[in-house]
């Protein structure tokens, strides 16, 4: 008998964590992710619901830290087993767990500074990098639609999910008592339209199905919908005189703005303007991209050929890097034509953040939301409509102009979400994870209306027997 425990991501979006425990395999994590939306130093601060010493192994579908930015702490915690992912997955992942512990320990410096004024006891770090390397020397990588024997009568096997590079969904063959199951992990499914990443690769058979719902309440505008509506905010960004600030992920997002701003470029829409990538942590994430282009969609390959480029940041050429901290505060003092893309994507911390306090109280500032926010994240509350904001100690107007540009998603839209679900031949259990409520439950009626097909929403900590 297997079971799965839903740990994470059950009703909300972020936290992705379930534990499979079988005879085939022993006990099993896919995914081990940080719950986003507050204070960057309070993420780690979550304990476990089990024993990180008796996890034999982790699946982790990609390399975004709300599925897989608990693992250093996991490993802190006594795991030692394999960390099983793709090739770009681990090329990423090693980047972004580097740049999440570095901003822990600097936040958590400045508190301890904070403290020692007060007389406090200081804190002591929750992991470090010493524990991003033990986790990188676990971590092994697989091919797409390799299999791989996992635990006692386990059989892994990834295939791309679409969403970003190296993203995967999950197939994990278990035979107990000479019966053969078979449980399928969505992860992250991209969205057919982004124009880098390849459709969602089609699954036929399972028994039991775990999807994700992000957005199972609403489609996204389209493609060339999109592609305008970007073009006629910059325009109006541009009378208004002032510049444009876009909160980023700097996964998957930011090279999907890159691609969309060569293209604006050759175009010749982008006159008068100077895009700025203010993340060192993306643009060693787009070096990542040039480096696995081979995994890139056919179509955006021959797009970068036909203009004789080899690279992202070639395809855009007023694209400036700014790694340095003296060149991103060096940026406030560009009064127009400045597009600067910074993370944190959903602004509980990084670049984005100082940004913010010098521009959101003016009105020629245009901030330009281009993926999910989290509840009570600070992007989540500006999107939101909120009028003043509390940020380094000292109150903030809002006064910018909030823009969102939903089609630029890296997820699935909701009938995107059902024609995949309907690749299956064999009607399995269905279960949905990585959605707000209404989102689970608008993608919930819709399976049953349209196709009879009676979806499971669970709760945090509730177990699914199979």
């Amino acid at each position: 008998m297997a079971t799965i425990r839903f740990h994470g991501a059950a009703q909300q979006v972020t936290g992705s964590c379930h534990l499979i425990e079988s005879p085939a395999v022993g006990k099993i994590l896919l995914d081990c992710g940080i719950e986003q939306g507050g204070d960057d130093r309070e993420l780690y601060e979550k304990q476990f619901d089990f024993n990180p010493q008796a996890i034999d192994a982790v699946i982790l579908s990609h390399a975004h830290l709300d599925h897989s930015g608990m693992l250093p702490k996991l490993v802190r915690q006594g795991f030692h087993g394999i960390i099983y992912c793709t090739h770009a997955t681990k090329a990423l992942l090693e980047i972004l767990l580097k740049d999440a512990v570095s901003i822990y320990l600097h936040d958590l410096e400045r508190e301890n500074i904070r403290r020692a004024r007060q007389g406090d006891t200081p804190l002591c770090p929750i992991i470090e990098q010493t524990d991003v390397a033990k986790t990188m020397s676990l971590c092994q990588s697989i091919d797409y639609l390799e299999q791989v024997s996992i635990g006692k009568a386990g059989v892994l096997k990834f295939r791309d999910a679409g969403h970003i590079l190296g993203s995967a969904i999950v197939e994990l063959a278990l035979t107990e008592r000479g019966e053969r199951k078979v449980l399928v992990f969505s992860g992250d499914l991209g969205n057919p339209d982004t124009v880098l990443m390849k459709p969602p690769a089609p699954v036929y058979h399972a028994d039991v199905l775990m999807m994700e719902s992000t957005y199972g309440d609403r489609d996204h505008r389209n493609y060339t919908s999109t592609c305008h509506q970007f073009a006629e905010i910059l325009t109006k960004a541009k009378k208004q005189g002032g510049n444009v600030l876009i909160p980023s992920f700097a996964v998957g997002r930011t090279q999907e703005l890159l691609f969309h701003l060569g293209c604006l470029y050759h175009k010749g829409e982008l006159q008068g303007w100077q895009v700025f990538l203010d993340s060192p942590m993306a643009i060693a994430v787009t070096e990542v991209y040039d480096r696995w282009a081979e995994l890139l969609d056919k179509n955006a390959l021959h797009h970068l050929e036909k203009y004789n480029y080899s690279s992202l940041k070639e395809f855009l050429p007023i694209l400036h890097l700014t790694p340095e901290p003296e060149q991103s505060m060096a940026l406030n003092r560009i009064q127009s034509g400045a597009i600067i893309i910074a993370g944190s994507g959903m602004c509980t911390g990084g670049r984005i953040r100082q940004h913010f306090k010098h521009r959101l109280w003016r009105t020629d500032t245009t901030v330009l939301f281009v993926g999910f926010q989290a509840r009570n994240s600070l992007g989540r509350l500006l999107v939101d409509g909120v009028k003043r904001i509390k940020l380094f100690g000292e109150q903030i107007a809002v006064k910018a102009q909030i823009e969102t540009l939903g089609g630029f998603s890296a997820h699935a839209g909701k009938t995107q979400l059902i024609e995949w679900q309907q690749h299956f031949k064999n009607s399995p259990k269905t279960i949905l994870v990585h959605g707000e409520s209404n989102a689970l439950e608008s993608l919930a009626h819709s399976l049953y209306d349209q196709h009879q097909v009676k979806a499971f929403v669970p709760h945090q900590g509730e177990i699914f027997t199979f």
